[in-house]
C-alpha cells in the first residue's frame, strides 16, 4: 500500500520572477518628444557627415586624377620640342632667329652657304620685312624633314658657320634658290628698290 506524499510547509518565501516585468512606462509625452528629437538631429548631422564625407572624397580624386594627368609623360610633347618655331614665341629647345641664324638645343647656329636680310638690326623697313620673310620660310623648310648640322667652320666672309642640311639637302643653297636670301660675299643691297 502506498502512502499519500505530503508536502512540508515551505521554509522559503518566492518572490515575484525577474523575468516576467512590467513594461517601462513613459512619464510623459514631453519625454517622447524630446527622444524623437534627438533621434532626427542625430540623424541629420549623419547625413551631413556623409555629404562632407563624399565631397572630400571626391576633391581627393579630382586632385589625385590631376597629378597623374599632369605628370603623365605627355607623347605629343616630343615632337613639338622638335618642331621649329620663331625663337620669340618658341617653347622648344630648337628655334629660327632670323633667315640665317638658329637655334639648335639652345646653341646659335650661323648657317653657311647663305646671307640673309636682317630683322632686329635691319637698315630699313624693306630689309625688315625680307628678314621676316626669310625666317618664315627658312622655319618652314626646317619642319619639312631631318634637320643635320656639321661641325664649325669659317666661312668666306670670316664668320663662324656650320652646314644645316634637311633630309641631305642643304638650307643655305635652298633658301638662296627661293629668293629669300643671298649668296655670301654679293654686293646685294636690300634696301635699294
Amino acid at each position: 500500500m502506498s502512502k499519500h506524499w505530503k508536502p512540508r510547509k515551505q521554509t522559503v518565501e518566492l518572490q515575484p520572477s525577474r523575468i516576467r516585468r512590467e513594461p517601462v512606462r513613459l512619464d510623459s509625452k514631453a519625454r517622447v518628444a524630446e527622444t524623437e528629437e534627438r533621434v532626427r538631429e542625430r540623424e541629420m548631422w549623419g547625413g551631413v557627415t556623409g555629404v562632407v564625407l563624399f565631397a572630400v572624397a571626391l576633391a581627393a580624386a579630382a586632385v589625385g586624377v590631376s597629378a597623374v594627368t599632369i605628370l603623365h609623360d605627355d607623347p605629343g610633347a616630343a615632337a613639338r620640342a622638335a618642331r621649329w618655331g620663331q625663337c620669340y614665341n618658341a617653347d622648344g629647345p630648337n628655334c629660327v632667329l632670323d633667315g640665317g641664324t638658329i637655334y639648335v638645343a639652345r646653341q646659335k647656329v650661323e648657317i653657311a652657304g647663305l646671307e640673309a636680310p636682317q630683322i632686329q638690326n635691319a637698315r630699313c623697313a624693306d630689309e625688315r620685312s625680307r628678314g621676316i620673310d626669310a625666317a618664315v620660310r627658312l622655319a618652314d623648310l626646317l619642319n619639312s624633314g631631318r634637320v643635320t648640322v656639321s661641325g664649325a667652320f669659317r666661312g668666306q666672309d670670316g664668320r663662324v658657320v656650320r652646314k644645316v642640311a634637311v633630309d641631305g639637302e642643304d638650307v643655305g643653297a635652298a633658301m638662296v634658290d627661293a629668293d629669300v636670301a643671298r649668296e655670301p660675299g654679293s654686293d646685294f643691297d636690300w634696301c635699294a628698290k
